[in-house]
């Protein structure tokens, strides 16, 4: 921490590890959908509301930050699950055939 400090990287650090953890969820949703339907929208809201508790009480400003963006990602990502329902719908991504 004390290096990223120094040299000014804090920023660069944060925003590079935003860029992947939003690139992260995109798939989880997909995923999500996919093999569970919308009924997996509680997971992103309990890793959210833990991701969010997690950044009010950690001491580091960049674990703090990281942590609530993981929350927002989290819970923006219930909205994209039943938006990808209707991608699904309209044919843009396949539809997962049930037995």
């Amino acid at each position: 921490m004390e290096f990223l400090m120094q040299y000014h990287l804090t920023g660069l650090t944060i925003g590079a590890a935003t860029f992947l953890i939003i690139g992260l969820f995109h798939p989880l949703v997909i995923k999500g959908e996919y093999y569970f339907g919308v009924r997996c929208w509680w997971v992103f809201a309990l890793m959210g509301l833990a991701a969010v508790a997690g950044s009010l009480w950690a001491g580091n400003i960049l674990v703090s930050t990281l942590l609530a963006v993981w929350g927002a990602s989290s819970f923006w990502s219930i909205g994209e699950l039943f938006e990808q329902r209707k991608r699904v719908e309209k044919g843009w991504f396949p539809k997962r055939n049930r037995r």
